[in-house]
């Protein structure tokens, strides 16, 4: 049975909740809540690797440059060189705690990645996400001052407003959250000193992703209601190469960028290599010129997807070093990788804005923290370098943890105010479950149609002004309905499409992963500048 109050609530389960619960712990007592499982996260499904200069003849200054000229001007400098500078000695504190990555002579064996002038990635052949949460949850497991809850998704933060309190002239302030209890079906409030939101991103927006079905946009929906700052939801990443299938239901299955960092081409319908003529480092050019040169592809040939070609290289070391991906296209496709290409198209992967905070991971709510792709850091900019968000992620978490400690120590005997009960009078069981289902299609449909790789004013237009009329009637649904984890994501859903087309709407430019044909061009000054809703 989950206690009821925590000194620290952390909302999420990847690897920056996982590394902030382990080293938050040593300061009080750590309660952490997830969706599903233990183990269903983003993290988990992360092939490719973490991006640090772990390696000879690499250094911290061409990292810096490679970070900075991915992120298309929008980068917060400062932040760049902390993440990049404290990021090796991450890497060897996971290590610490038990992850085991690929070597190669007795040293780590570095990968290279689109964007990438060094070979830098950090991997445990091609499941490196997996190995990494393995890693975490193992320790977390030996802890005992950290309890883990599953099946739990958080509904709402508890702020001044729940609590009867005027907030402060300038800040509000977090108490913990309203949590939904699967098995018993009802709401509880979990009340907190400090709340860390590592609830991932928001690819359940578009048709199609990579991400998992988790990936509903909760922390920066809730975040948005309570009253926080959000930054460059524009900015969605579309991984190159996610694997097409006509027949797909679920998420898509992701062909990590390392096959290309390892000498895979692109191919479109005639055999030609297309990136030869579009980026001095082809296929390794950073992902938002990749994606939207297979978008290029697939309109003017009328294709639905281009080819990842990897025959040419040496079979045996491709087995080796891709396990995962050679396992599941064979077994499950019917596509053996070392004699024939692989059909891909560009699907949604990473949100590089979200919820904004500074430096120490601290949003604009007092005593509540952000940390992994839930964040806008101002790492990423207008674009993510390959393999920087799992650096993000742990850097970003260590440092919530540093702020955790003082928030503590500054209020070490201060009790926390009364909360609530969730209030769920007047609903009823809704057995019109098929009314959620068409809105969540509808939703990714029209993100998918006019809010994709290339965008209008018109397309954006027309989004938003239906996306309107949506979270109007969900909004309708949910006051008179008793919750579910269902109606919980199509709210959250709802709300953090419409926030995406309003800040697309704002960036009346093309930077880095936001692309419109109204506005081709940059805009060297209103352009530098973060939009902020």
């Amino acid at each position: 049975m989950i206690a009821e109050t925590a000194d620290v609530l952390v909302i999420g389960s990847g690897i920056a909740g996982l590394t902030f619960a382990l080293e938050a712990a040593q300061f009080g007592r750590v309660v952490v809540v997830t969706k599903k499982d233990r183990a269903e996260s983003a993290t988990n499904y992360a092939q490719g690797g973490i991006a640090a200069v772990m390696g000879e003849g690499d250094s911290l200054d061409s990292h810096i440059h490679d970070t900075v000229e991915a992120g298309a001007g929008l980068c917060k400098e400062e932040i760049v060189k902390i993440v990049v500078s404290e990021g090796p000695g991450k890497i060897r504190r996971l290590m610490e705690w038990g992850a085991e990555f690929s070597e190669e002579d007795g040293s780590l064996a570095l990968g290279r990645e689109g964007g990438h002038s060094m070979h830098r990635i950090v991997h445990h052949a091609d499941a490196t996400g997996h190995e990494v949460e393995r890693a975490l949850l193992d320790a977390l497991k030996r802890h005992p001052q950290v309890e883990l809850w599953e099946n739990a998704t958080a509904v709402d933060l508890i702020t001044d407003r729940h609590v009867d309190i005027d907030a402060r002239p300038r800040n509000k302030r977090c108490y913990g959250a309203y949590v939904y209890d699967l098995e018993m079906g009802r709401i509880r409030a979990v009340p907190a000193r400090v709340t860390l939101l590592a609830s991932g991103g928001m690819g359940m927006v578009w048709k199609n992703t990579t991400n998992p079905t988790i990936a509903t946009g909760d922390g920066v929906a809730m975040s948005w209601r309570a009253g926080a700052r959000i930054a460059n939801l524009e900015f969605m990443q579309f991984h190159p190469t996610a694997l097409y299938e006509p027949d797909r239901k679920g998420r898509a299955f992701l062909i990590t960028e390392a096959l290309r960092g390892a000498g895979g081409i692109l191919l479109n319908d005639s055999g030609e290599r297309f990136m030869e003529d579009v980026h001095p480092r082809k296929e390794l050019a950073s992902r938002d010129i990749v994606a939207r040169a297979i978008d290029m592809q697939r309109k003017t040939h009328g294709i639905e997807h281009v080819w990842l070609d990897c025959s040419h290289l040496n079979p045996d070391k491709l087995r080796k070093e891709f396990p995962t991906i050679y396992t599941t296209l064979r077994d499950e496709h019917g596509i053996n990788m070392v004699r024939e290409p692989i059909p891909v198209v560009p699907a949604a992967h990473y949100q590089c804005g979200g919820v904004l905070c500074d430096e120490n991971a601290h949003s604009t709510i007092d005593n509540l923290l952000v940390a992994g792709e839930v964040a806008c850091t101002g790492l990423h900019g207008a674009n993510r370098l390959a393999s920087n968000s799992l650096l993000e992620a742990v850097v970003f978490a260590s440092r919530a943890a540093e702020e955790t400690k003082r928030i503590l120590e500054a209020t070490p005997k201060e009790p926390l105010p009364q909360i609530p009960v969730w209030n769920d009078s007047g609903t009823y069981d809704d057995e019109e479950f098929v009314l959620i289902r068409h809105d969540v299609s509808e939703i990714r449909n029209l993100m998918e149609d006019y809010v994709g790789i290339i965008r209008s004013d018109l397309r954006l237009e027309r989004a938003g002004r239906r996306l309107a009329i949506i979270t109007v009637e969900v909004e309708d649904y949910w006051r008179r309905t008793t919750v579910s984890n269902e109606i919980i994501e199509l709210r959250n859903l709802a709300q953090v499409a419409r926030m995406i087309v309003k800040c697309a709407r704002q960036r009346r430019e093309s930077r880095g992963l936001h692309t419109t044909t109204d506005y081709p061009d940059l805009d060297p000054v209103l352009g530098v500048r973060d939009t902020v809703i």
